[in-house]
């Protein structure tokens, strides 16, 4: 089997499907009377966000993404919004959601599946944009889901994306996945898809995080004011890089991939 067939079956083998992301929804849909009954009357709609909307996700590694759109008319700042939203699953003591918080979201537990709940304001007389809470850096910024679901299954990049979310869970890395998307994206900007060229294109993603990865300002699609790549630190950078470095030597030796992403 020549490599470029080694690595679709390794997608076509590990990529979540539409009925693993039925199974997903089902599940998130499961939580929305409780999210509406803390949102209430203030929500506006609940929707799948992350891997499994743009369609990337791995069969048993991704995390359930909910986006909660709140309504403009909605009372408290963002920081309280955010803080309430944490209190509220942590007062479940019949059901333990184990509520932590992170960087935009609160992540719980829910029948052993971890799902990301990110509340967001919507901005007065716009139908998509919405300003979320931020832990680390300034306190707010803006954002559009729908954009970046949109920029995603658009990119034609899917193959690349699973693979290389595949790889770093093997390397157990530190990289946010809609960082690591549009990193894929740019790396392989104007560059042929298909089948025929994925080898081609996974070992141009390893040299841009080898050569470029490190410097490159990642801006968010839907607000060029969020530099996404801030989103790590330079020694996190580095791990990554260290990594892609090591998967490319080990590459050149064997000229095969079967040590490297499975």
């Amino acid at each position: 089997m020549n490599n470029n067939l080694y690595l679709m079956n390794v997608v076509r083998k590990k990529k979540a499907y539409s009925k693993d992301r039925e199974s997903a929804f089902k599940l998130a849909k499961e939580l929305y009377p409780l999210i509406k009954k803390w949102a209430n009357p203030y929500l506006w709609y609940i929707i799948p966000s992350g891997s499994y909307a743009k369609l990337t996700s791995i069969k048993g590694l991704a995390d359930i993404d909910l986006f909660i759109s709140l309504k403009t008319q909605m009372p408290y700042t963002l920081k309280e919004i955010y803080n309430s939203l944490y209190e509220y699953f942590d007062s479940y003591h019949y059901h333990s959601f184990f509520p932590r918080k992170q960087n935009v979201s609160i992540r719980i537990k829910y029948r052993g599946i971890n799902v990301d709940l990110v509340p967001a304001k919507r901005m007065p007389n716009a139908t998509y944009s919405h300003s979320i809470y931020v832990r680390k850096g300034k306190p707010w910024t803006k954002t559009n889901i729908q954009k970046h679901i949109l920029i995603v299954r658009n990119s034609r990049r899917m193959s690349e994306i699973v693979l290389m979310k595949i790889w770093r869970e093997l390397n157990k890395l530190d990289f946010p996945s809609f960082y690591l998307e549009l990193s894929i994206i740019e790396a392989l900007k104007g560059r042929h898809v298909g089948i025929g060229n994925l080898e081609k294109n996974i070992i141009v993603v390893f040299e841009y995080l080898i050569r470029r990865f490190q410097y490159a300002r990642i801006f968010d699609p839907a607000n060029s004011q969020n530099v996404i790549s801030k989103d790590l630190s330079d020694s996190e950078k580095r791990e990554i890089i260290e990594a892609a470095k090591s998967t490319l030597v080990s590459y050149i030796k064997k000229s095969c991939w079967t040590d490297i992403i499975w």
